[in-house]
């Protein structure tokens, strides 16, 4: 009882938010219109329960004008249901999409606000795939949680409607024992009887499904993934002759599938075999109950048929946890799934929020970035570099230098507001751009237009403008491809994608530049090239660059080295005489 309440909590926490949401009336109005529409398909199960006691009697009687009557009125009630199942299934689609569309919104504000996807990762990413649960679980959670929650309502009323009416029929045609005992209602416990069994054993069965099927979405999951990577990273793997490993990791991987799909399926056949045979017994075992009554002719063809249509409906609601435990057990794994999402994401949050914790503070009335006590550490608490106080001023130019995995990288995403672990302040200047610059940009799949105006939106900046920039940094063969779409991670090399990355920086003019080896594909004369137009256009910009190159100092004025200290890297202010 307390792992099914703490679930329930757990799907309320899930469901309730969309419709306490701006877009809550929509999804009120639709979802009081399914739930309306199931509750009036229930009734008309009531009405042809009556109908079938009617019907049944003009057929022993040879009541042709009743037999006509009867025709007729079922022909009109199955007109009403069929309007009614299909604007049912027309509502509930149309509030599916509305409902995923606001829950995809929101989990993708939550997941990649202020570099908390980052931070899920650094954090040990505990929720795998989040790709998979975004676009997969969302619409499964959504769709069965439709599905089931208007499956027991439909049980719930189906029960308290053909209780009563088969209590009624008990007491009409009462079960009659030796000695002149007589069972009250004997149909109902027999009903409640009948499924209570056949939920326990179902349960008892099935139950391994639901971390089976957890497993199952992990393993199809991470299988897809590594098969991205493949295609992502195709060309050092076939520099390196990787074909081979690659094949067998993902057989590797595949086998976990397979695996775990060969203990469903050894599981489901245990569960089937109990469920077909239940549901087998179920279409006979409501006449059994009646025929008693019926051979003593103590009830009519009519009634009869009733009966047993009224205990089949109340041992189909009591028994709907057997009818679909399979949908259960899979449910109850995306509830799970998507519950340790919202945990991950609330924990990249709390990581940079909870003491202690490197400060990213905005400071009015000041035009320069402050370190002060900055100590750099990693996710699991291991010291790594320290900074005790550091000025970075307009227009700077200053090189970082020193051993490669010191630090420095670290450094810079620190100061960038997206490295939470430590302690310290960095005061940035109010509304100041902070760019940083890796090694391997990111390129959006789209048009090469909006792969240069990235991070801002298409259209910024006009496509002449684009096409100068292009052309300045050494592309200007693609400048008139810029409606061109493609996968330029794949398409450029790794120099050509670090010439469109500091297009980006000329078009986006920061007032902080952090450069972490980002020309250190290019040779020295383009990389020369790039830093001198760098310097052309932004002169009041701050370029901080990471680089191990000796030629980098005649385009610094300043150098930070990172050196090795007793218990973390420390960094060092050293002065540099540039050369003209």
């Amino acid at each position: 009882m307390k792992r099914l309440f703490a679930t329930l909590a757990t799907i309320g926490r899930l469901a309730l938010p969309y419709f306490r949401s701006e877009d809550r009336w929509p999804g009120r109005l639709l979802l009081a219109a399914v739930i309306g529409i199931e509750l009036s398909i229930v009734a008309i199960t009531v009405i042809l329960n009556q109908w079938y006691n009617r019907f049944y009697n003009t057929l022993q009687n040879y009541d042709w004008n009743g037999f006509v009557s009867a025709i007729l009125f079922f022909c009109a009630l199955a007109a009403i249901y069929t309007v009614l199942a299909v604007y049912q299934n027309y509502l509930n689609l149309w509030l599916q999409i509305r409902w995923r569309r606001w829950m995809t919104q929101t989990y993708l504000r939550q997941w990649l606000n202020t570099a908390n996807h980052y931070r899920m990762q650094l954090l040990g990413d505990a929720a795998d795939n989040p790709d998979q649960r975004i676009a997969d679980d969302l619409q499964i959670f959504v769709q069965q949680t439709l599905s089931i929650g208007t499956g027991i309502l439909n049980s719930v009323v189906t029960l308290c409607s053909f209780i009563f009416i088969l209590w009624t029929l008990s007491e009409d045609a009462p079960l009659h024992l030796w000695n002149g005992l007589t069972i009250p209602g004997y149909l109902v416990w027999a009903a409640l009887i009948y499924a209570i069994v056949g939920t326990v054993l179902t349960h008892r069965i099935g139950w391994p499904l639901i971390p089976l099927n957890f497993q199952q979405q992990r393993f199809e999951a991470d299988f897809r993934f590594n098969l991205v990577r493949t295609r992502e990273n195709s060309e050092q793997v076939a520099a390196l002759q990787g074909e081979a490993a690659e094949r067998e990791r993902h057989l590797d991987r595949f086998s976990r599938v397979v695996g775990n799909w060969i203990a469903i399926m050894k599981r489901q056949k245990q569960l089937q075999f109990f469920t077909q045979s239940y549901s087998q017994a179920s279409v006979i075992f409501p006449y059994l109950m009646v025929s008693p009554v019926y051979f003593s002719k103590a009830m009519q063809l009519g009634g009869m048929m009733q009966t047993a249509s009224a205990f089949s409906s109340v041992q189909n609601a009591l028994s709907y946890f057997v009818t679909t435990y399979q949908s259960i057990a899979q449910y109850r794994a995306v509830v799970t799934r998507l519950s340790g999402f919202e945990d991950a994401i609330i924990a990249g949050r709390d990581v940079a929020l909870t003491p202690p914790a490197i400060e990213v503070l905005p400071r009015d009335n000041s035009n320069v970035i402050s370190i002060d006590r900055l100590k750099i550490r990693l996710p699991n608490q291991e010291p790594l570099v320290n900074a005790e106080h550091i000025v970075l001023s307009p227009g700077e130019r200053v090189l970082v230098t020193g051993p490669s995995g010191i630090g420095k990288s670290t450094l810079f995403r620190a100061i960038a507001g997206i490295w939470p672990f430590g302690s310290g302040r960095v005061l940035v200047p109010k509304d100041a751009k902070v760019m940083l610059l890796p090694q391997r940009p990111y390129f959006p799949v789209a048009s090469l237009a909006a792969a240069v105006n990235y991070p801002a939106r298409l259209g910024t900046f006009e496509n002449a403008r684009l096409a100068e920039v292009l052309t300045a940094v050494g592309l200007g063969q693609w400048a008139d491809r810029l409606d061109e779409e493609a996968h330029w991670n794949r398409m450029l090399s790794l120099g050509e994608q670090q010439r469109l990355a500091i297009a980006r920086v000329v078009l986006q003019e920061p007032d902080f530049l952090f450069l972490d080896e980002a020309t250190a594909s290019l040779d020295e004369s383009a990389e020369a090239s790039l830093y001198r137009l760098l310097h052309e256009r932004l002169k009041g910009t701050t370029i901080v660059s990471i680089g191990h190159r000796s030629t980098l100092g005649a385009f610094h004025r300043r150098r930070f080295e990172v050196a090795r200290g007793e218990a973390a890297s420390e960094v060092r202010d050293v002065s540099l005489v540039a050369a003209e």
